[in-house]
């Protein structure tokens, strides 16, 4: 392994907690094509035990590192044909360990254009800077004198010319500029005000018309909010360090660059060059790179957010193969009716009008009945959108109707996030070409209630709505990102490879679009699969992608017991001589956890395989085929509480966790807004991350603590009645920083959350961020 190899091993494996070997190996499957989940799944023998975080960490740094590593030998080479590199100017650009350390040590040797020191030196002012420097007790302008010239008009601008070749050097100072930078992080204040006449216009912004705290406390959903309003040129933002004591600061690491010592004249002279260089040119260049360092950790931060949300989606616990009735609400357009079988095919479609203006209760309560019972219906999903709750009044209802011999379906609100979007996509045309784009969306929610991961990959994860800020962040980077949990999850699960969609199919390691609908077109010319085996009849369906996707489809009833099991057919063997020695049927003891209890795993490890994979092939025939995913529950709404007008503050309420955010949770009480608990809400003790006690699409009571229906928020809690207003201090010190100065914010009233900076801990949490998430309609 070369030089450069063994560096980007090194650093790595400090990144995710790995030794260099561990790094290596994974490298090097990666480069072979392996794709993560098959690496964490099936090679843990190679890599040491990797999981798929730890994988996904890898070739996201692997990726940053070798940019750089290519970055370096361009640097390298480009002052090299400059006739400038030294040995010294080698080591400092080979012990970079950043991209921004890496410019800096650039930018001397970086080509540009004309400057105003290029043209001081031309004019021949180098040697006077030189002279002020070597003398600190001359006078500068007794100097400067003798440098008058045609092209130098007086003393002043000889002068100017020397600073100007100063400025120019230090802003070119790889060691200052990494000193003033970390002097900044630690030190910068942010401020954002509102720009003049903005005021209405920005008002869901107000918490952000005069604020500061200092920048590396900044939570990122403050941070998205004000660089929002900065673009639409609502506020105005400063990251600067504090006026009266910062600024000098800066200035004294300035003057220790130069080499300030003394009072004498040149001192003097130095130390205002150095204090118009902070001000004209490097107070300038640490905004920026604070900026930019400020929207990459927010975005970062919300891209993980948004991660965790759609993880936690995909993965919530599906109600199984059964009839289902689904309901897309709607008042003036009719509710949308769909009905679809076990295993998710269409049955039945229709369109009901129980709401204004045509008012036909009977005959929607009528056709309702009549679905239930013509196809044995065993659940209802509603639609959260619009008329949700009058859908799900009037389903209560007409249910009662049913005749007694009828088993009453179970009614479940459904999140619709997405559903609209998918209903006008091609997907969506080619999988329903003769039915309405409005009917489309019923089908997808009936189906998003028996398997929520096999109906939502089909939609663009950006449409499922569980991110804030989400078109504000990096597209490219939210989308490799959401790919990789989409992939994560359809792999953790795995896939029935007889009724597997094509967009669920191409998320499986290995796959992809056209390799899923070659998958999909076989098995309606040839009827279902037999067996894993017979894969490799599949055009263009090869022994590599073989090898990486097999273990992750299932085949039930087939040839092959093992084929509806994670086991890798690779592995098969070892799984055979594991049933061999129970001395019973492979058949019989799937399922038993008893049967293997007199067997140790390190008797069956060999050549080919170890200890990791032995011990995962005793735990999938113990429970073959297992779904990681919770079970099936849902969330009861109360019978009255239809709107935000019908919540009273003390209110206990269920709900389901529609999004986990820094500062809290959002949940849906079942009246067309999600209320918020904020993170001081969580819990009876300190919480530092939300989604260690809730995720979306948990089941939750909550009480109401606060209602503001002008504005559309409602604050909740998940307290203990009695523990609201004890609020953990640290909670409340992560909710909003103080309006004036760093320091730590006041202590809220707990008390749901209030617009009014300061007034309460949940304040800054509930600006702009939370003002248009909760305004939002769900659909």
């Amino acid at each position: 392994m070369d030089q450069t190899a063994t560096r980007i091993a090194r650093t790595i494996a400090s990144d995710i907690g790995a030794n260099t070997n561990q790094v290596t190996a994974a490298v090097e499957l990666l480069d072979g094509g392996a794709t993560i989940p098959f690496v964490a799944r099936y090679r843990k023998e190679v890599t040491g035990g990797l999981d798929d975080s730890q994988l996904r960490l890898l070739a996201d740094r692997l990726g940053y590192l070798r940019d750089m590593e290519a970055r370096r030998a361009t640097i390298l080479q480009s002052i090299k044909d400059q006739g400038k590199l030294t040995d010294d100017l080698t080591r400092a650009i080979a012990g970079a360990e950043t991209k921004s350390a890496l410019e800096d040590i650039y930018l001397p040797y970086k080509p540009k254009r004309r400057t105003k020191a290029m043209i001081a030196r031309e004019n021949g002012l180098e040697p006077l800077l030189r002279a002020i420097l070597g003398d600190r007790n001359a006078d500068p302008e007794a100097l400067a004198a003798g440098y008058v010239s045609d092209a130098v008009a007086d003393v002043k601008t000889a002068l100017n010319g020397a600073r100007d070749i100063l400025a120019e050097e230090l802003t070119e100072n790889a060691d200052l500029l990494g000193r003033l930078r970390e002097f900044m992080k630690a030190e910068a204040v942010i401020t954002s005000r509102v720009a003049e006449g903005k005021e209405q216009a920005g008002a869901k912004f107000s918490d952000y018309f005069d604020h500061s705290e200092k920048w590396s406390d900044i939570a990122a959903h403050r941070a998205l909010a004000i660089l929002r309003a900065s673009k639409e040129e609502i506020v105005t933002i400063d990251i600067a360090p504090d006026p009266e004591t910062g600024v000098a600061r800066a200035e004294t690491i300035i003057g220790a660059a130069i080499g300030i010592r003394g009072d004498g004249p040149g001192d003097a002279w130095l130390r205002k060059a150095a204090s118009w260089t902070w001000r004209i040119k490097l107070s300038l260049s640490m905004y920026m790179d604070l900026l930019t360092d400020l929207r990459q950790r927010a975005h970062e931060e919300a891209i993980t957010v948004f991660a965790r949300n759609l993880k936690d989606l995909l993965l919530a616990a599906p109600a199984g193969p059964r009839a289902t009735l689904g309901l897309d609400p709607g008042i003036r357009t009719g509710v949308k009716v769909a009905v679809v079988d076990a295993t998710g095919k269409v049955l039945d479609t229709a369109t009901i009008y129980p709401f204004q203006p045509k008012m036909d209760v009977r005959g929607s309560e009528a056709k309702i009945i009549e679905l239930v019972q013509r196809h044995n219906v065993d659940l209802v999903a509603i639609g959260n959108g619009t008329a949700s709750r009058e859908t799900e009044k009037l389903v209560a209802e007409t249910l009662k109707l049913l005749p007694p011999a009828v088993k009453k379906p179970t009614k479940v609100v459904v999140s619709e996030a997405g559903a609209s979007v998918y209903s006008a996509s091609e997907l969506a045309a080619r999988e329903f070409p003769d039915l309405d784009v409005s009917l489309r969306g019923a089908v997808s929610i009936a189906r998003r209630l028996q398997d929520p991961l096999a109906e939502l990959v089909k939609i663009e994860p950006q449409s499922i709505g569980v991110g804030q800020y989400q078109h504000d962040v990096d597209q490219r980077r939210l989308a490799k990102t959401l790919e990789a949990v989409v992939e994560d999850a359809v792999n953790a699960v795995g896939v029935d490879l007889n009724t597997a969609s094509a967009p669920l199919l191409s998320h499986v390691a290995g796959l992809g679009p056209s390799l899923a609908q070659s998958i999909v077109d076989h098995r309606d010319i040839n009827g279902a699969f037999a067996s894993r085996k017979a894969l490799l009849k599949v055009s263009g369906l090869g022994p590599k992608a073989f090898e990486q996707c097999a273990g992750f489809l299932r085949i039930r009833e087939g040839e092959e017991p093992l084929d509806a099991s994670s086991v890798h057919p690779e592995a098969y063997d070892v799984a055979r001589r594991i049933v061999a020695s129970c001395g019973r049927d492979l058949r019989a003891i799937a399922g038993d956890d008893k049967a293997l209890r007199g067997l140790r795993a390190e008797q069956f490890v060999d050549d080919r395989f170890g200890l990791p994979t032995v011990r995962d092939i005793f735990q999938e025939l113990e429970k073959p085929g297992r779904d990681p995913r919770p079970d099936f529950k849902t969330a009861s709404f109360a019978d009255g509480i239809e709107d935000i007008k019908d919540l009273r503050t003390g209110m206990s309420l269920e709900g389901t966790v529609t999004n986990v955010a820094a500062f809290g949770a959002f949940v849906d009480i079942g009246v067309h807004q999600d209320g918020l608990v904020h993170i001081s809400q969580l819990a009876d003790r300190f919480v530092k991350d939300p989604h260690d006690v809730v995720k979306a699409g948990d089941v939750v009571k909550v009480r109401v603590t606060e209602v503001d229906v002008a504005r559309k928020r409602i604050g909740l809690s998940m307290k203990k009645p009695g523990n609201d207003q004890r609020s953990d201090r640290r909670n409340d010190r992560g909710a909003k920083g103080p309006s004036k100065g760093p320091r730590q914010p006041r202590q809220g009233n707990n008390k749901g959350y209030s617009a009014k900076p300061n007034q309460s801990n949940q304040s800054g949490a509930l600006g702009a961020a939370l003002q248009e998430a909760m305004s939002r309609k769900k659909r």
